[in-house]
């Protein structure tokens, strides 16, 4: 072994080990789906409740025969950048199938949702202009608006009287400026205030970029967070995800056809990329058709995880998404344990995923989730949360 290979691994090493001190050593797990909402892991079948596969589509018989005739049509990959030869009809299927179901003028899907946020903001501002993002928005919010060269801000989570005071002080001069935000935040379940973000972008020409890539398919009819206010709030430029409630893979933007027309010769994680496998494409036609024609329910993920907090005695949630913060990383990887050892797959999220201090069992609710499973796993947290009570 070289030096330079012994002092590389010398530095893992280290890295590995201040993780394991701190408990925020990751591992990967062979996690085999099976029928439903199971998975197959270390020869043991669980209940999956951390799944983002919220109507179940992943395993809808429609949807996974769509996926073999597309490999049928175009073939297991796209072969190129969607700007060489890689631009199979079907991409473009899916991409007017969402504007219209988003009801925009156009959309460009990427590979996935990650890399639509590292191609979206570094493409419409940079060096001198403003970004104010969410403390807590998603880590590729973060990645893109880094990328950019822009001046990020962070404001306060979902405070509006927080973002009017930054647009107030760091707004002038700046040619440009835009505000980034999840529309359902990921790790805690709550919802952006659209409705106010949008007027405060309005009277400060602020662009808005929405993540909504866990609202699609559960919230608003299944439009996603815009369309569950009394009145519609639809951003400017309103990204997702196909992996989520689509159940496949890929990342798209609804915007305008300038807006969109613009990314596909500046967005580089699109221009240089080999465009997403017909399969995925496939899949999530298929998945949007039964979201549009109501042959799922969208209103069942979110019924379940109100069910399981009336009986686990947690606050009403406003998503399928239900967190359970238990302070340290220890109290979360021991609560996931126990869980386990019940049948459940339920895992611990920990910082930096979360803020310090936070670390949590993320719950989350399927369509395809039983009600006897569900009513199980709430007596089973809410025994969990009045030990750790008692322990305190």
């Amino acid at each position: 072994m070289s030096r330079a290979d012994i002092s590389l691994n010398r530095f893992a090493e280290d890295k590995l080990a201040e993780l394991e001190a701190r408990q925020q050593r990751r591992r990967l797990d062979v996690s085999d789906n099976t029928s439903g909402m199971r998975v197959r892991r270390g020869g043991r079948d669980f209940v999956n409740f951390c799944s983002n596969d919220y109507l179940g589509l992943s395993q809808h018989p429609a949807v996974l025969d769509a996926a073999r005739n597309a490999v049928t049509e175009y073939g297991a990959g796209s072969g190129a950048s969607r700007l060489v030869t890689g631009g199979y009809s079907a991409l473009f299927e899916l991409e007017a199938k969402l504007a219209a179901f988003k009801g925009t003028e156009d959309c460009v899907v990427f590979g996935s949702g990650y890399m639509a946020n590292l191609a979206i903001t570094p493409a419409l501002v940079g060096a001198g202009d403003l970004i104010l993002i969410d403390a807590l928005a998603h880590a590729c919010l973060f990645a893109g608006a880094q990328l950019s060269r822009a001046r990020p801000v962070r404001f306060a989570h979902n405070d509006m009287g927080d973002l009017r005071r930054l647009l107030e002080k760091h707004r002038a001069g700046r040619e440009r400026a835009i505000i980034l935000t999840d529309g359902v935040f990921s790790m805690d379940g709550d919802i952006a205030p659209l409705p106010e973000l949008l007027a405060l972008a309005e009277a400060f020409d602020a662009w808005t970029l929405v993540d909504d890539a866990h609202g699609l398919g559960v919230l608003g009819r299944g439009k996603g967070t815009a369309h569950s206010f009394t009145s519609p709030a639809a951003a400017p430029l309103q990204m997702g995800t196909l992996s989520k409630s689509l159940g496949s893979y890929g990342g798209y933007l609804c915007a305008s056809r300038a807006v969109c027309e613009l990314l596909r010769s500046r967005a580089r994680p699109l221009v240089f990329t080999t465009a997403p496998p017909p399969a995925s494409i496939g899949a999530a036609l298929k998945a949007l058709e039964l979201i549009e024609t109501g042959a799922v329910d969208t209103d069942r993920p979110l019924a379940l995880a109100r069910r399981f907090c009336r009986s686990a005695g947690l606050a009403e949630p406003a998503t399928p998404i239900v967190p359970v913060i238990l302070g340290a990383e220890e109290h979360a990887l021991r609560a996931s344990r126990e869980l386990n050892a019940l049948g459940f797959l339920v895992t611990a999220i920990r910082p930096p995923t979360v803020p310090d201090g936070t670390a949590r069992l993320r719950i989350t609710f399927s369509a395809t989730h039983d009600e006897a499973d569900v009513d199980v796993l709430a007596a089973a947290v809410a025994e969990l949360r009045q030990n750790a009570v008692a322990a305190e």
